[in-house]
């Protein structure tokens, strides 16, 4: 009998009580990339990302809109991780049956539906089998309040196909997005390309809001940078004009939510690592970070475009809201797990169905280096505990591997589980944590 393959184990860098001191940038925004890519297929002529992120998600996003019909050719750039991206746009006027690859990417299986409901052929949607048990069921469903036909065999969920028929009317909708910003980025992005444009308003059950927020407000930020006219007066509602998105040319900027471990390292360890290129005005969830960290009592700067945090002596436990930047919460909870006094993270109820349940999961890695976090109704608790190594699994979540090396960076033994998820949105992550730690390489 043959044995099974054990999972790879990464040793995660451990500096014990030697602050790190580090200047680095990261690669491009993974929420930007995709949008501007998505709008770039439906443009009135080609468009040039520059320094885009090159990753898993970007990848299958390109392939996505490849598989519909677009362009996407890679050609030098000045980017230090890779070539620029020149977009043709689709003509949408093949009919034979496609299937698109979601992997893991929300934004692929979310965002790219409503567009292949503009094309004249039938597109299956599937993807990695943690991406089956994903909710989509709003996306579908306000496709089919568009008249667009989906064939899900009543799952809501993937696999799916969409049937299109060369236009999409438009029109009112009504969505419950309470499980994911995306559900509206999704329909706002394709909105203008709709023949009567879009009126889209949330509906949560029980009142809730949108999580995330930052991110829709990227999406309508961005859909106007390209010509669209977006009316967002209304909370909870949105109104896209019918009409073309122009083309563009522009630079991507960099990921704040990835640049999070590497500030998350400065708190930890009583470090210091600056940022350069932050940008001074940014829809980007990360810019959170900027409130976040002093909250654990770290110092924070932002001077001439360079973001610098110094860590505090002592890691202080806290009680913060994080609805608005979900996506942070790994690398927050990372550290509430070294910190001395209790802490909570509440508004990421959402997060049960992101890349996995990531509220389960940070619970079940931090106490099994003797940490002790539970659950609440909508976030977590996290109380001090003596931590010590063992390995930290992933589940095949990107933001779960970079909190395990966070923790590493002070507690010794730690081995993160295939730190390789990290190609989702960073794939130089190893590289640079390792330069991170290097002690020769100081800022």
């Amino acid at each position: 009998m043959e044995t099974a393959a054990q999972p790879e184990l990464w040793p995660a860098p451990h500096v014990g009580s030697r602050p790190v001191s580090a200047e680095l940038t990261v690669p491009g925004s993974k929420s930007l990339t995709n949008r501007y890519l998505l709008l770039a297929a439906l443009a009135d002529g080609p468009c040039r990302l520059r320094s885009p992120l090159h990753s898993r998600d970007s990848h299958l996003m390109v392939e996505a809109l490849r598989a519909l019909g677009a362009d996407v050719e890679e050609v030098e750039g000045t980017g230090a991780f890779g070539p620029d991206l020149l977009v043709r746009p689709a003509s949408w006027q093949a009919t034979e049956p496609v299937t698109v690859d979601c992997g893991l990417a929300g934004t692929v299986m979310r965002f790219v539906p409503p567009v292949a409901a503009l094309g004249r052929r039938p597109v299956t949607f599937d993807g990695d089998p943690g991406a089956r048990v994903r909710p989509m069921g709003p996306v579908i469903e306000a496709l089919r309040g568009l008249g667009v036909r989906v064939e899900d065999d009543g799952r809501g969920r993937l696999p799916f196909t969409v049937h299109g028929t060369g236009g999409v009317p438009g029109g009112e909708l009504v969505v419950d997005a309470t499980g994911s910003s995306q559900f509206v980025s999704a329909l706002l992005l394709a909105g203008a390309r709709f023949d009567h444009g879009l009126v889209l308003r949330h509906r949560g059950a029980d009142g809730r809001g949108v999580p995330s927020m930052p991110h829709v407000e990227m999406t309508v930020e961005v859909l106007r940078g390209v010509g669209v006219s977006v009316d967002d007066s209304v909370p909870d509602e949105w109104h896209v004009s019918p009409g073309p998105v122009r083309a563009f040319d522009l630079e991507i900027e960099q990921d704040l939510s990835n640049a999070g471990p590497f500030l998350a390292a400065a708190v930890v360890t009583g470090g210091r690592v600056s940022v350069p290129h932050w940008p001074e005005h940014t829809t980007q969830g990360g810019d959170h970070w900027k409130e976040i960290l002093p909250a654990f009592g770290a110092a924070v700067d932002l001077t001439d475009g360079a973001f610098t945090v110094t860590g505090p002596s002592v890691v202080s436990g806290v009680d913060l809201e994080l609805g608005a930047a979900g996506e942070l919460a790994p690398t927050v909870a990372a550290v509430c797990a070294v910190a001395t006094t209790p802490s909570r993270l509440r508004g990421i109820a959402h997060l049960r169905g992101h890349e996995t349940d990531r509220l389960a999961a940070l619970v079940a890695e931090i106490n099994r280096l003797g940490g002790d976090a539970e659950e609440t109704e909508d976030g977590l608790v996290i109380r001090p505990a003596p931590l010590h190594g063992g390995t930290f699994s992933t589940y095949e979540d990107h933001r779960m591997a970079t909190a395990g090396a966070v923790i590493g960076l002070v507690v010794p033994g730690v081995r993160v589980e295939n730190v390789a998820t990290t190609a989702k949105t960073l794939p130089e992550f190893p590289r640079l944590w390792a330069e991170l730690v290097d002690p020769d390489r100081g800022a």
